[in-house]
């Protein structure tokens, strides 16, 4: 009961952070929930296993980046025909949509590899020894990757408009 009891305070504290994690991975909102939730599956079975790690959220994010390889070995994500154009809705929230649909871009840009050490080193605010661990991967590889997209960011032109135009 404890164990259950433990890990339904961590989905509850944690799964809106893992769904914009997923969702900053390249998932649609509707997928990046299908994501966590396999993963938090996946973690509950080995909750104990879990529960000791020596962090919990690297544990987790990397079954997270895990679940989010295994997908993109199974599906197809091209383009998606509808019968419909959805309506487009304008109200006073479009910059920030439009600066959310900017980092989306600029992210989707990034190899998977640079676009993961990003999400997790500052949407889910892992340090880099917990990067290295979530990822299987050296502290200085985190590094160096992290280093390689945010020279590349600093160059995108979709950045450079959230930076008032201004170029590097």
């Amino acid at each position: 009961m404890e164990r259950d009891e433990a890990f339904t305070r961590y989905v509850d504290e944690r799964w809106p952070v893992l769904v914009r994690s997923a969702v900053l991975l390249g998932c649609a909102r509707p997928e990046a929930e299908d994501l966590v939730q396999t993963a938090l599956v996946r973690c509950y079975v080995a909750w104990d296993k879990v529960g000791s790690a020596a962090n919990r959220d690297a544990y987790v994010y990397r079954v997270l980046v895990n679940c989010h390889h295994d997908s993109h070995r199974r599906r197809w994500w091209g383009e998606r025909p509808t019968a419909e154009v959805p309506d487009v809705a304008t109200d006073d929230g479009t910059a920030q949509v439009d600066d959310a649909d900017a980092v989306r871009r600029a992210l989707a840009r990034l190899s998977p590899a640079h676009r993961e050490v990003v999400v997790l080193r500052y949407y889910a605010h892992l340090g880099e020894q917990q990067i290295a661990a979530a990822l299987r991967i050296a502290p200085g590889t985190v590094k160096s990757r992290l280093s390689r997209a945010l020279a590349q960011l600093q160059t995108d032109l979709d950045v450079a408009e959230l930076r008032g135009g201004r170029a590097s």
